[in-house]
């Protein structure tokens, strides 16, 4: 699974993980369009307690029933039983409590603990901070790295060679002229 945006920051969110956004309507009974950001788009609903991002704060929010639909996942929400109700929550953030992550395998990591880390080659220039991570739907992910330029960097091991959590500190075997 991965969040390719982090939900951490100045409004006290750092105890949640952004894994999607609702993205319209389905139907006239409330169900919402979501845009998952997991791994499977499915993965999102192995949650049955997601937390919506309203301008008072994160709102917590049963599921009641989802599936995938076309090309997306679709959801049932607890206390969302009309169109326009589910209209309102379009383009509202959907998270999980990091607490309710399951432990990542060793050697892997959630986008959401990537972004942000300093980004130093092996000859020790420092490129700037993973700003985020996509898929390509090939061979590889890309690391997304923001600093005097914006330089994508495979997420591979032969690019990436450590990544130290505690430290902050990815580092890579990429030129500096790259």
């Amino acid at each position: 699974m991965k969040s390719a945006t982090p939900a951490s920051g100045q409004d006290g969110t750092d105890d949640f993980v952004i894994l999607g956004k609702i993205s319209g309507v389905y139907g006239l009974r409330g169900w919402v369009k979501v845009y998952a950001e997991t791994r499977e788009r499915t993965d999102i609903l192995a949650f049955d307690r997601w937390y919506l991002r309203r301008a008072d704060g994160w709102q917590a929010v049963k599921v009641i029933e989802g599936r995938a639909q076309a090309k997306g996942v679709i959801a049932q929400l607890e206390g969302v039983g009309h169109c326009d109700q589910a209209r309102a929550l379009i383009g509202t953030d959907i998270a999980v409590r990091r607490a309710d992550l399951p432990p990542a395998e060793p050697g892997t990591y959630y986008w959401d603990d990537l972004v942000g880390l300093k980004v130093v080659n092996l000859e020790g220039v420092e490129f700037g901070t993973v700003s985020h991570l996509f898929e390509t739907g090939g061979a590889n992910d890309v690391v997304v790295v923001q600093g005097e330029r914006e330089r994508l960097i495979p997420y591979t091991k032969d690019a990436v060679k450590s990544v130290d959590l505690k430290a902050r500190v990815m580092r890579v075997d990429w030129d500096a002229e790259f």
